[in-house]
């Protein structure tokens, strides 16, 4: 009946609930036992949910499987051969996940069994409507024998070529390549975000001297506007310009989308320090704004290294009076929240006490724009000439002398 129906559709939607209670207070034993009684009453549901019952027992279970105290890899191996026939259409990723579970318990034969299996499975029209997850499957393949081959090549790198045990080791190593270069190849031609995929390839390719494909390969990754916007892909690149002595230019090119991309990244204080070294204006324009840019993010607050460059730069400018109208232009849409934010009275005790050499480089960043009245370069100028460290002396000094370049910079 419908009162039925809707008193049924209640209780469903409350046992649910009671799953995820419990699971969220990490109570595993208390949310198996209402995932048995909500799989008992599935049995007299005939409706149909856009995410089929089987669907959320396959999820909830796999993960209360992961966390139960008394499970064990042979029970989480038999519910999931269970799931696995219950739906058809989702049999490719339950086997992919299922790969996981036993990468992450270290039965890596056993994962690649169970991707081989998945390879090859067939089942009328479904096999061809899962193309992606039959390329996924393929991949971590794919994956696998990369770690295979990777393992082959120590061993041989160590040991050197010796006899015949080397040489078996060597042709082993050859056919993991093969297999594992086909999959990772077919892969990466999907657009898609496919980093470890990606630097597997690479390696490969390197290690066999076909450095232009690998230059392709990464190319295309970072460059192809199919693909989704991807930092990891201009990092990729670029380490790998690095690796082969590339041109400044095409270094500072790569790293330029980085900049765009992801302006705080660790990569940004080598960028920096190219465009620094630059001999085009418009390159150490664009250093200056880019370290600023990093100090912008509350995780480079405390490194010396990036207040290191800027203060040498804003240091460059004010000795040759040129440029002022650079620092003039970054420090115009900082100047309301950079002070309480780097330059407070209570910043320049803490850094002082835990570190001498980065109060020092703010002191002389702080002294040039906010000028010599700045509490921070007040507190620590005082600090540094009561100890008698002759560079704080002349910081003082070196501020005092370009006081006016405070007024100009300001505006």
């Amino acid at each position: 009946s419908h009162e039925h129906k809707l008193n049924f559709g209640k209780s469903k939607e409350m046992c649910l609930n009671f799953i995820q209670d419990a699971m969220l207070q990490k109570q595993w034993k208390r949310a198996a036992e209402f995932l048995t009684f909500y799989a008992e009453a599935l049995e007299k549901d005939f409706s149909r949910e856009y995410m089929g019952p089987s669907e959320i027992i396959w999820r909830i279970g796999t993960e209360i499987l992961c966390h139960h105290s008394d499970s064990s890899m042979k029970e989480f191996n038999s519910f999931i051969e269970q799931m696995k026939t219950l739906g058809v259409k989702r049999y490719l990723k339950v086997c992919l996940e299922h790969s996981f579970h036993l990468l992450c318990n270290g039965l890596i034969h056993e994962a690649y069994q169970s991707l081989s299996l998945a390879e090859s499975w067939r089942f009328g029209e479904q096999r061809a409507l899962q193309d992606k997850e039959i390329k996924l499957i393929q991949a971590y393949k794919g994956l696998l024998d990369y770690y295979s081959w990777s393992k082959q090549k120590n061993i041989l790198l160590e040991h050197g070529q010796d006899g015949l045990e080397d040489l078996s080791v060597e042709q082993e190593m050859h056919s993991y390549f093969r297999k594992a270069a086909v999959n990772l190849k077919e892969i990466i031609k999907t657009p898609g975000v496919w980093d470890i995929f990606v630097k597997c390839y690479v390696d490969l390719l390197e290690f066999y001297g076909d450095d232009e494909e690998a230059r392709q390969v990464l190319s295309e990754y970072a460059y192809n506007s199919k693909f989704p916007a991807n930092p990891n892909a201009h990092v990729y690149l670029y380490q790998f310009l690095k690796r082969h002595g590339e041109s400044k230019k095409s270094l500072i090119s790569a790293l330029k989308i980085l900049h765009d991309l992801v302006p705080s990244h660790e990569l940004m204080i080598d960028f920096n320090t190219m465009l620094h070294k630059s001999k085009k204006r418009k390159k150490r324009r664009l250093g200056l704004e880019v370290i600023f840019a990093v100090l912008d993010y509350v995780g480079w607050k405390e490194n010396v290294k990036a207040w290191s460059c800027l203060a040498r730069q804003v240091k460059q400018i004010v000795i040759s009076e040129k440029h002022l109208d650079w620092i003039k232009q970054e420090w115009n849409s900082r100047k309301d929240w950079w002070p309480p934010f780097h330059f407070s009275l209570y910043l320049a005790k803490k850094n002082w006490q835990e570190n001498e050499s980065l109060s020092y480089e703010k002191a002389l960043v702080s002294g040039i724009i906010l000028g010599k009245d700045c509490k921070y370069f007040r507190y620590v100028s005082h600090q540094g000439c009561k100890a008698k460290v002759k560079r704080f002396r002349i910081l003082k000094k070196f501020v005092n002398k370009h006081s006016p370049v405070h007024l100009r910079v300001s505006g």
